[in-house]
């Protein structure tokens, strides 16, 4: 009985395990916070410069 129990969650953590292998299979997906999280605070800055400039363009035009 005791390996009953522990069964749903041994198949848990493999599922959990298998969806760490694949992260871009989630069901989240990606995000900012991966994006962000894989690049350099440079990268981060041109990032967020470009989308502000973008934002001024739009706006302006």
């Amino acid at each position: 009985m005791d390996n009953d129990q522990h069964q749903p969650e041994k198949q848990r953590e493999k599922l959990r395990q298998e969806e760490l292998k694949h992260p871009a299979s989630s069901s989240q997906g990606s995000n900012l916070a991966d994006l962000v999280g894989g690049m350099g605070w440079k990268g981060t800055l041109i990032l967020l410069l470009t989308l502000i400039l973008i934002a001024v363009v739009v706006s302006v035009f």
